[in-house]
Parts: C-alpha cells; sequence; structure tokens
C-alpha cells in the first residue's frame, strides 16, 4: 500500500500545522505538552478556537456547518492536533451523537441540538455501559416506559465520561421486553438537568474521576428526544460504535506516546548511560513501533474503505482491539524508562513542577491506559466478535 499523501493532502497538513502552531493558547500547549489534565475550560477554550476557524466538526457535511473533510484530511487533522500538543475535543457530542442526529434524527432535532454542539454551548456524555451490560450492551435494564407523549426512564449508567459536566447524555434504554433485545432498544437523548438525574463521580486507578454512575430516577424523556423509531435504537448505536471503535485505534496519540518514550530513554542516567542504548529496551521499542507502523496502515485502509462508502466492518474491532494493546505497551515502557522516578504517586503530584510532576503525569497515563482494554467494548468481546465474523466460528 503506498503511504505517501497526495500533494494536496500534504498542503492541508502544512496548512493545520501552521495555524496549530500560531492559534493554540501557549498555557493549554504546556499542559499538554507536560502529560497534565486539561479541564473543561480550557477544552472549551480550543474548542472555540476551532469553532471559528470552521474546523470544530471535520467529518460534518456543509450544510450542517461542518468542514466535510475526506477521512484521510480527518485523520491528518488528528495527528497534527495531537502532535502540536493541542487538547483533545469533546468526542461525545461532536463525533458520536451529532453523526447519528445527521443520520436518524429529524430536522427539528438536527435544529434544535447540533448547533450548540458546533459552539461548545451543550456538552454531552454517552449513556451505554451499564453494571450488568457493558460491553454486552444488549443485556442492558434501563427502561423506557412510555407516558403520554414521551417516556419516564428508570435505570442507572456506569463508567460515563464527562457526565459529571455534561449538558446532554445520549442514552440506550429498554421500551420494549417482548422482541428479540436488540430490536427493543430505543436511542433516547436526556437533559442531565432533569428531575431524577444523579451523577456521582468515580476516581479509577490515577484517583482522578474520569468517569460517573449516572442514576436515572423516573426521568421524563419527551417522544421528540427519540431518535428514530422506537425499538430501532440498536441501529444508531451501531452505527455510532463503528466511529467509536475506528476513532480510538488511537494513531495519533500512541505515536506521541512513542515520541515520549523516546525521549525519556535518551535521557542520561547517572552511571549506566541513556537507556535508548540497551539492546534489550531498544528491542522493545523497536517491537512496538513496527506494530504501531502496521497498525497505522491498517487505520488507513479502513479510512479509504469509508472514503468509498463502505463499512469497515470487523476491521473495526480489530483496530480498537490492537490499538488498546499497542497504547498499554507504550505506557509500560515510559513508566519502565523513568525507572525509580516514577514509584512514588498520587493524584496531586500531576500538578508538581519539574521531574517529578512530569513522572506522576506519566504514571497517570499508565494507570488510566489499563482502561483501554475495556472501554469501547472489551478486547474480549471484540475478540468474539472476530472470532464470529472472520473466522466463522
Amino acid at each position: 500500500m503506498n503511504l505517501d499523501f497526495s500533494p494536496q493532502e500534504e498542503a492541508f497538513r502544512r496548512e493545520v500545522r501552521a495555524f496549530i502552531a500560531r492559534a493554540l493558547p501557549a498555557d493549554i500547549r504546556a499542559r499538554v505538552r507536560a502529560g497534565r489534565p486539561v479541564g473543561k475550560d480550557d477544552t472549551v477554550r480550543w474548542q472555540k478556537i476551532l469553532f471559528a476557524r470552521g474546523w470544530i466538526a471535520p467529518g460534518w457535511p456543509r450544510a450542517h456547518g461542518g468542514a466535510a473533510w475526506s477521512p484521510t484530511e480527518r485523520y491528518l487533522f488528528d495527528c497534527e492536533t495531537v502532535a502540536g500538543d493541542a487538547p483533545f475535543v469533546n468526542p461525545f457530542g461532536l463525533d458520536r451523537v451529532a453523526p447519528v442526529l445527521i443520520r436518524y434524527g429529524t430536522p427539528e432535532q438536527q435544529r434544535q441540538f447540533l448547533p450548540r454542539i458546533l459552539d461548545s454551548s451543550d456538552w454531552w456524555c454517552q449513556g451505554y455501559s451499564e453494571p450488568g451490560a457493558g460491553s454486552d450492551l444488549a443485556a442492558l435494564a434501563t427502561r423506557a416506559v412510555a407516558d403520554g407523549d414521551g417516556y419516564r426512564v428508570s435505570g442507572q449508567k456506569t463508567w460515563t465520561s464527562f457526565a459529571h459536566c455534561a449538558d446532554w447524555m445520549f442514552c440506550l434504554a429498554r421500551t420494549s421486553v417482548e422482541a428479540r433485545p436488540q430490536d427493543g432498544i430505543s436511542f433516547l437523548l436526556v437533559d442531565m438537568r432533569a428531575p431524577g438525574v444523579t451523577v456521582r463521580p468515580i476516581e479509577i486507578l490515577d484517583g482522578l474521576p474520569h468517569v460517573s454512575e449516572v442514576y436515572l430516577d423516573d426521568v421524563r424523556v419527551p417522544a421528540a428526544h427519540r431518535v428514530g423509531a422506537e425499538g430501532r435504537g440498536w441501529e444508531c448505536a451501531k452505527y455510532l460504535l463503528g466511529f467509536e471503535r475506528i476513532q480510538i485505534a488511537e494513531v495519533p496519540q500512541s505515536k506521541r506516546l512513542l515520541a515520549t518514550l523516546k525521549r525519556i530513554a535518551a535521557r542520561e542516567r547517572p552511571g549506566a548511560g541513556p537507556l535508548a542504548r540497551d539492546a534489550r529496551f531498544a528491542d522493545r521499542v523497536a517491537r512496538v513501533e513496527i506494530d504501531l507502523l502496521a497498525h497505522e496502515v491498517t487505520v488507513l485502509r479502513a479510512l479509504a474503505e469509508f472514503a468509498a462508502g463502505r463499512a469497515p466492518g470487523p476491521r473495526a474491532s480489530m483496530l480498537k482491539l490492537v490499538g488498546a494493546e499497542i497504547r498499554q505497551r507504550l505506557t509500560d515502557l515510559i513508566v519502565a524508562a523513568l525507572g525509580s522516578a516514577s514509584l512514588r504517586y498520587e493524584p496531586a503530584l500531576v500538578e508538581a513542577p519539574g521531574e517529578a510532576g512530569e513522572a506522576a503525569a506519566q504514571v497517570a497515563h499508565w494507570l488510566y491506559s489499563r482502561a483501554s482494554s475495556i472501554y469501547g467494548g472489551s478486547n474480549e468481546i471484540q475478540r468474539n466478535i472476530l472470532a464470529k465474523a472472520v473466522l466463522g466460528l
């Protein structure tokens, strides 16, 4: 496969690189470069800069305010924003629910929600996983009972990223128990400020509340906030998951981790020289770099299929699975390269100045990366999908 990009694509890459160098606020760049968390306020500040440039929604059609970029342009944009130390945008509005609304939503839903996603007025979270239905979403128990011109929704969602600062949640809820499990699910838009919504943050391994539990206690959801036909939410969910699993292949992020690894391994060590000169360690770095290159080629193939109007199919599961494993291997090597500096960790140290803060930030990434083989559908589930769809088992 030819990995060379066209002259037009390379010109686009240079344009993006120059824009990020010019427009990204220095204080945000410094936080990202140091590996420190970027809060909602700074993320929104960057999103508004992208919005003003017309680049906040790369994959949206122009009719809805998007840039209508090709999948390759979007990939190059992601690579340059990560390489330029820009923060991640909140994907749940822009890259998850918005494509669903554009494809399945009514004109009224599009007019109500899409502009406020574009200008960052509304933040979204994803209400999929439950205590008894994580990767097996068809087993979800949250119920939406018909009530006049709407529903009463009760249940519990968990591992919900950004729920503590979200305005809206797109949610899967069971509207029927009569049909097969996938046919009784509806796709609902839930106002997080509605009576009956309770959010309880969860501290994960790094001691930070990235995710939350969301309790829904008889929450009123108008029928106008159901996307698609009743009981047909599984179709919306599968469409959304195809986008999610390609994006969480995380090639640009893994490239940045690889650069961080090489930078740390090149440092002088007292009485030992740089770890990068150790043959065994260099071999491990070379192996993961080769695997990352092969992973990138596979991602580009999937993007080419998207551009041709074909769904990636089971390849999306492979991208998610391999991407998670590469990220974990890279963070393992970074912690190993830090040596004794990685042994002391507590969340407050992430904000410490100098090498102590940098080491703590990298350990935090290592701890968080343990979840990468779980979120977006666990790697075990992805292997099951591949076994059935590819091997016919």
